[in-house]
C-alpha cells in the first residue's frame, strides 16, 4: 500500500474530554496536531457545542479527521461510571471490584441514569432493562452496591 492510498482515508480519534474544558493541551493538541487539524478550531467548536453541559463533565467525543485536513465530530452522553459515581458520591471506584462495597445507590438511580445512557445511538435499539442491567454490572465493578 503507498503512502498516498494510506492518507486518503478518513481517520477517526477517540477522546474523553471535559464539558467546556477542551484545550490545544494534551490529550486534545497532539491527538489532532499529529492529523494535521488546527486544534484551536476544534477547542473552540467543541465548547461552544457542550456550554450547555456543566463545565467538566467528560464527554466522550469521536472527531473524524478527513484527508483534506477538515473534521467533524460527534458528542456521546457521559460515561456510566462517571454517573454511577456521583450518584454514590464517591471520588474513586474500588480496587478490589466483588471484594470491597465503597458505596450504594438505589434502583431508581440505576434506571434514571439508564434514561440518559439509552439515548446514545448504539443504545438505542436496547431497552431500557438492558440498558440498566448493563448499568448494575458497571456499578458491581465500581464496588458499588445497588439496593432495591
Amino acid at each position: 500500500m503507498s503512502k498516498a492510498s494510506a492518507k486518503a482515508r478518513a481517520q477517526f480519534v477517540r477522546l474523553l474530554i471535559p464539558a467546556g474544558k477542551a484545550a490545544p493541551t494534551p490529550p486534545v493538541g497532539p491527538a489532532l496536531g499529529a492529523r494535521g487539524v488546527k486544534s484551536m478550531d476544534f477547542c473552540k467548536e467543541f465548547n461552544a457545542r457542550t456550554a450547555h453541559i456543566e463545565p467538566g463533565v467528560p464527554v466522550p467525543t469521536i472527531i473524524t479527521v478527513q484527508p483534506d485536513r477538515t473534521f467533524t465530530f460527534i458528542t456521546k452522553s457521559p460515561p456510566a461510571s462517571y454517573f454511577i459515581k456521583q450518584a454514590a458520591g464517591i471520588e474513586k471506584g474500588t480496587g478490589k471490584p466483588g471484594h470491597d462495597i465503597i458505596g450504594s445507590i438505589s434502583l431508581k438511580h440505576i434506571y434514571e441514569i439508564a434514561k440518559i445512557k439509552a439515548g446514545d445511538e448504539h443504545m438505542k435499539t436496547l431497552p431500557l432493562e438492558s440498558v440498566a442491567r448493563m448499568l448494575v454490572g458497571s456499578a458491581r465493578s465500581l464496588g458499588v452496591q445497588v439496593v432495591p
